[in-house]
């Protein structure tokens, strides 16, 4: 199906409102489900209509990063330019649905830009709600040395919604207890078997007794993952396990996940693998065709 044929068959979107999903949104029937679109997200977008996506992740062009591709983005326009963007997303969202942005600042003259920051507070006044923020710690970052800074080995995966309340399947990402569970539950104190709450004010308490005789633990917010070997023919791609994390946290089988700056196609591949459906976007025909090649190569494996 060519880009013209698909973009004209947005108009045929047929919808279902039944059972319980209420003022959750849309549910798309249409065969632009499971589609790489060619075009730039906010003008695609604009053809979708309200409420429609269950989850978003993407990594969208850095600043003056992908000239040859995207054009290269000054810092100093950054906001303006993704704006526009970050709006169509709200709009297709469900209000119980997640966006995750992952992000990285640059250095400029010497120092790091704000861009990102200016970017969250614009985000903010938007409408959206700046829930919380993962750390990708990269495993295998390049070696290097610079005159006044240590070489990035983190990026930034923040987590926007539209209300305080959405879906979260907090027992999909589970990880071992580890090792520090077995001395730790052995002898508990007094404190160990009752909430003990923050002595600051924060909200937060704990009750180690909780953990006895289980075997998983919920995660930290800080992701250790190894870059991707190799760029698969595109000029900035993270590893499929950072977007199948964000899946399956935030979705379950069946739900739409959308990729605005879907590049070569990995949240996409990992969408399918779990067996959501999903929506890729990206700018450049080359890559929409990759996307689509490696699609094809994938069958749906969630359980």
């Amino acid at each position: 199906m060519s880009d013209m044929n698909i973009r004209q068959e947005v108009f045929s979107f047929e919808y279902s409102t039944e059972g319980d999903m209420g003022n959750n949104g849309k549910q798309l029937k249409s065969a632009l489900v499971n589609q790489v679109l060619q075009g730039s997200c906010d003008a695609v977008l604009r053809d979708f209509p309200d409420q429609c996506v269950d989850l978003i992740v993407t990594s969208p062009p850095y600043a003056d990063r992908r000239q040859n591709t995207y054009g290269g983005i000054h810092p100093d326009k950054y906001v303006e330019w993704f704006l526009p963007k970050s709006e169509q997303f709200f709009r297709v969202l469900k209000p119980t649905g997640t966006f995750i942005l992952n992000i990285k600042e640059r250095v400029a003259s010497g120092e790091r830009h704000t861009y990102v920051i200016e970017l969250i507070l614009a985000l903010r006044r938007q409408g959206w709600f700046w829930t919380e923020e993962y750390i990708w710690h990269k495993k295998n970052c390049y070696p290097g040395k610079w005159p006044n800074r240590f070489r990035d080995a983190w990026e930034r995966c923040l987590q926007f919604n539209k209300d305080k309340k959405f879906k979260m399947y907090q027992e999909s990402v589970m990880v071992p207890m580890g090792d520090w569970a077995k001395q730790r539950l052995k002898n508990l104190s007094e404190v160990d078997k009752i909430r003990d709450e923050s002595r600051v004010g924060s909200g937060f308490g704990k009750k180690i007794a909780n953990w006895i005789g289980k075997d998983k633990a919920y995660p930290t917010n800080v992701l250790y993952l190894a870059t991707e070997c190799g760029n698969q023919n595109h000029s900035a791609v993270f590893p499929k396990a950072l977007p199948e994390w964000f899946i399956k946290l935030f979705s379950q089988r069946g739900d739409v996940v959308l990729d605005p700056f879907s590049g070569s196609g990995t949240t996409l591949v990992a969408a399918k693998e779990l067996g959501c459906n999903y929506l890729g976007i990206d700018i450049a025909c080359e890559y929409c065709d990759i996307a689509r090649s490696k699609l094809n190569g994938h069958r749906k494996a969630r359980t």
